[in-house]
């Protein structure tokens, strides 16, 4: 058992668990942690709790200290620069003519290195890019293809109930979502009806497949159609990635 708080170094991201040592930690508060990667700005979106051992990933790092002003303006800065070494990448790509596209950027907090994330249809031989871009920056380099459901979380958008995609606004990790969630659901298996703006199944899909199971299960064991459990696709327009 240890204490930990839970933080989160992108608004909708998975949240780490970190030694909270002798701070006394909020949700909401910036901290400054360490990390595979390097010097990290964090927020506290877990406040101070105990957990199993088993949970956790050993040896746990800890909260080096809360963040001050001068951590907030570095942070504010380094966003700032990530804009322009977006730009600056996309035109590296253009000169090289890679078949990839830029998605995001993001500076570790200690200018360690610099992390380009993009997608592409297959693999992608960017070493010279990573020439250039090292020459530029000073700092090491990081290049990482991503999914299109890591795409569509990063970038953001409106799902089809009209709301911003649930894996922009507030879901940490991607859960495993099947076509069976639907048929439990009584949903439209047309793949324009369930799948979010990213061409994979919504992730609201899983939302309900618990309760859709339990009720199956009720309705098996009493000798009953559960089948009247399920809803009109109408009823559950849904949104995801």
């Amino acid at each position: 058992m240890a204490l930990v708080v839970g933080v989160r170094f992108k608004p909708a991201g998975k949240i780490y668990y970190f030694d909270s040592a002798d701070f006394d930690l909020s949700k909401g508060d910036a901290v400054i942690v360490e990390t595979v990667r390097g010097i990290e700005y964090g927020e506290v979106a877990l406040g101070k709790r105990e957990v199993e051992d088993d949970q956790l990933v050993l040896p746990l790092k800890k909260v080096i200290r809360i963040a001050n002003e001068e951590d907030k303006n570095i942070y504010t800065t380094n966003k700032q620069k990530e804009k322009e070494a977006l730009e600056l990448c996309k035109e590296k790509v253009r000169l090289h003519n890679l078949p990839m596209r830029l998605i995001d950027v993001e500076y570790t907090f200690d200018m360690g290195k610099i992390i380009f994330y993009f997608t592409a249809e297959s693999r992608v031989d960017f070493r010279e890019l990573v020439k250039d871009l090292a020459s530029i920056f000073k700092t090491r380099i990081e290049l990482r293809q991503i999914g299109v459901r890591d795409e569509a979380k990063m970038l953001g958008g409106i799902g089809t109930c009209g709301r911003v995609l649930c894996c922009n606004n507030f879901l940490g990790d991607f859960e495993p979502v099947s076509i069976r969630m639907a048929k439990e659901q009584n949903l439209s298996l047309n793949p324009t009806k369930i799948s979010g703006i990213c061409g994979r199944l919504m992730c609201c899909l899983k939302y309900e497949s618990e309760l859709y199971e339990g009720k199956r299960s009720e309705g098996d064991k009493n000798g009953r159609n559960c089948q009247k459990y399920a809803g009109n696709e109408d009823d559950n327009p849904g949104n995801g990635a």
